[in-house]
């Protein structure tokens, strides 16, 4: 027995376990694969919601997520004494159309072309103008996930990795156990972070859209901000990695890369920014992002007393961690019920 099982050891099932263990829980995750090897592994580790051009309560609920990673990485690195790789280092927006630039060029945050030329040489021509967002940046989303595993440990969080969970056994409105592929799980309370898997266990609007990426190096590192297009991203690393971005496909769990898919962000990235054409390409991957109609994460209470809800994150899991931990943390132990919870 534990206070709280978590179903899903990817960034947003450890951060919420980290939460809630500080906060006096005993806390059990359990993993189908290795931890944070799904969406978490794959992704740039954006944390961009003035670049994605979240609106309204999203919009808030990434800037306060936000606001909140200087303290919340402090916070890993001393639990795990790893470094994290975040990066508060700006973001350029391009506009590549006329129209747009137009359409745009009164926006608080806009600079021209000569000003984007600036604030990061070697931009391409297609580049008519952009928007400067310089609080906006990033987390290197892979030493993250080794600082969580090794911060979970560090307050005896017990991990299950390799366990696949078959059924979430119900009667009425109370989870009774996990039937998983050890045996019976049980607890008290369960929290559901399943991301793009989340179908699989609950009848949820949650959909697997994947993602094709690719990485170069750049020995020069001469590109110091996070590039976002408006077809594809490039997030450049301190160590000269650069992560270009990602296709967007509709086609259920289906694996693998493509030529088209790879040719697509080689091209799109080259465009804006076209010393990458020179670059070695490194690593090739693709993920699933786990995609809800609205885009609003499907996060509180489910039709069961004891079953919290945390998913559908789809491309903002990196940036919506800290908050989410912290509402979900905030609604199990404390009671409290924050606006974007259902």
């Amino acid at each position: 027995m534990t206070d709280v099982l978590v179903i899903g050891g990817g960034i947003i099932g450890l951060a919420t376990a980290i939460d809630l263990s500080q906060r006096g829980a005993s806390v059990t995750v359990v993993e189908r694969d290795i931890c944070g090897r799904g969406a978490t592994w794959a992704a740039a580790g954006m944390l961009a919601p003035e670049a994605e051009r979240l609106e309204g309560q999203l919009l808030d609920f990434g800037i306060r997520s936000r606001n909140m990673y200087p303290q919340w990485i402090a916070s890993l690195m001393r639990l795990s004494g790893l470094d994290c790789g975040y990066w508060c280092c700006g973001m350029i927006a391009p506009v590549l159309e006329e129209s747009d630039n137009l359409a745009i060029a009164s926006h608080p945050k806009y600079i021209s072309r000569e000003e984007s030329y600036k604030r990061q040489s070697g931009l391409g021509e297609s580049v008519l103008g952009a928007l400067w967002l310089p609080e906006d940046g990033q987390v290197n989303n892979r030493k993250l996930v080794r600082a969580l595993l090794i911060a979970a440990r560090s307050l005896s969080i017990k991990i299950l990795e390799g366990v696949t969970v078959y059924q979430i056994v119900r009667d009425h409105q109370q989870v009774i156990h996990l039937d998983t592929s050890v045996g019976n799980l049980q607890s008290d309370r369960y929290v559901l972070a399943t991301g793009a898997w989340t179908r699989s266990l609950l009848p949820l609007p949650v959909k697997p859209i994947k993602g094709q990426m690719l990485s170069v190096f750049d020995r020069d590192r001469q590109l110091q901000r996070v590039i976002y297009a408006p077809s594809c991203y490039i997030v450049p690393r301190q160590d000269g990695k650069i992560v270009i971005g990602a296709t967007v496909e509709d086609k259920g769990f289906e694996q693998g890369l493509t030529a088209a898919g790879v040719a697509q962000l080689l091209n799109r990235a080259i465009s804006v920014y076209p010393a990458i054409a020179n670059m070695p390409i490194t690593e090739t991957w693709w993920g699933f992002r786990p995609h809800v109609p609205n885009e609003i994460p499907i996060l509180g209470t489910s039709d069961y007393e004891n079953l919290v809800l945390a998913t559908g994150h789809y491309r903002n899991g990196i940036l919506f961690a800290p908050i989410t931990a912290k509402l979900i943390s905030d609604f199990m132990i404390d009671g409290i019920k924050n606006s974007i919870l259902q």
